[in-house]
């Protein structure tokens, strides 16, 4: 008797110091769930952290990945209220998604403060990677410098020289508004005003006429989600585009073409950093997202949600720990180019910057779409070192 309990004691321990060796991870996806985003993150993005650490196998490498997820409602001192919950009494390490630049600028000197992580990846002004980045902070998927630099010089150089912008009224709309017309500039274009417009706003009849009677050649849309497609009915309801004007929207989402129609939309020009049909690797993901999702595809944020998340976790094993919110970001740089499956060659630079490639697409023709959400005509890829602001130029301290 003596010897059989010998041998199960060892067994015993083992199995005990197995589970204490799951280094224990938990995520929260603070995202956009009944607004004006919900299409481009909602519960798509939860879905998408999900597929990122089911692909990842928490198990296998020594991980204990749970999940947590809530709506913003947009507004950063409610997000900003969920998060320091979280962070003191839920005990989450990171901080996915986040749905405007006004909610990720409030929230990321809490999760400084607090040595968590953000993964910045629907929110867009390059400000985050600039005057506000921190050591605990990562921004993915793109921002208003990328978006303006590929739809604003692209339009710009075939012509579009007179702009005025339609802007959405938080930080996100006037970053976009600053980059881009900054870049039209540079291209010897000229910008003759603009509008600015509440948040969610229903009714865009005034601000299209204001756009209209400017007689620019190219209206700028630096608003997005649901603000872009009312702008874009707007416009086709008081006939601006037969007046010979044409639109230039500077964030666009796949569903809001979806939204839309492509009859609305063919031959929109547009700056994006993922498209589910660009290549094998997207394909296979944007079928299994769609499945998971009533057959709808993925949009650029619910993608970077994913990737993001695989490389947070994958730097997570690597330093042993989720406590040490800013030792786990320096991780995710030193990790060096990463072969991410949805953006390609991806590194992550000193101001959170997560340098990939962005594309610059073509709305399709109805005639030319032959499957569900067969939108976009690839008219060019933009190389990592071209897609984004160089390290230098936006004022992050953290750059010597």
């Amino acid at each position: 008797m003596l010897r059989f309990c010998l041998r199960v004691v060892p067994f015993a321990m083992m199995a005990t110091t197995a589970a204490w060796a799951e280094t224990p991870v938990k995520v929260g996806v603070l995202a956009d769930m009944s607004g004006l985003y919900s299409d481009i993150g909602g519960q798509g993005a939860v879905d998408a952290v999900r597929m990122a650490i089911e692909d990842f196998k928490p198990a296998a490498n020594g991980l204990k990945v749970d999940i947590i997820s809530a709506d913003t409602q947009n507004k950063p001192d409610i997000a900003t209220g969920l998060a320091r919950k979280w962070f003191d009494t839920e005990g989450v390490d990171v901080l996915v998604d986040l749905p405007t630049s006004a909610i990720s600028l409030a929230v990321g000197s809490l999760v400084k403060e607090k040595n968590k992580v953000a993964l910045y990846t629907a929110s867009a002004s390059s400000d985050l990677s600039g005057k506000a980045c921190t050591p605990n902070t990562v921004h993915w998927t793109y921002d208003t410098w990328a978006l303006s630099h590929g739809t604003g010089a692209a339009i710009t150089k075939n012509g579009g020289k007179s702009w005025f912008f339609l802007v959405a009224d938080y930080a996100f709309g006037q970053a976009l508004e600053r980059d881009a017309s900054g870049v039209v500039k540079a291209n010897g274009g000229t910008v003759l005003g603009s509008v600015r417009h509440p948040l969610d706003t229903k009714d865009f009849s005034s601000f299209i006429l204001q756009a209209q009677a400017s007689k620019a050649q190219i209206i700028g849309l630096a608003n997005g989600g649901g603000d872009t497609v009312n702008s874009i009915k707007t416009a086709a309801e008081f006939g601006l585009l037969q007046g010979g004007q044409k639109l230039a929207g500077m964030l666009l989402f796949i569903s809001d073409i979806h939204t839309l129609g492509l009859k609305s939309a063919q031959g929109l020009l547009l700056t994006t950093a993922f498209y589910w049909d660009y290549d094998e690797k997207t394909r296979a993901f944007g079928e299994r997202f769609a499945a998971r999702n009533g057959g709808k595809y993925p949009s650029m944020t619910q993608a970077g949600a994913y990737s993001a998340t695989l490389a947070y976790l994958a730097a997570v094993k690597a330093t042993g720990s989720a406590k040490d919110g800013a030792a786990v970001v320096k991780a995710m740089r030193d990790a060096g180019p990463i072969n991410d499956p949805l953006f390609g060659e991806t590194t992550i630079r000193v101001d959170g910057r997560a340098v990939h490639r962005m594309l610059l697409v073509e709305v399709k023709k109805p005639e030319e779409s032959k499957k569900p959400f067969d939108y976009y005509k690839v008219v060019a890829t933009i190389p990592p070192a071209e897609a984004f602001r160089p390290l230098n130029e936006g004022g992050c301290p953290l750059v010597k």
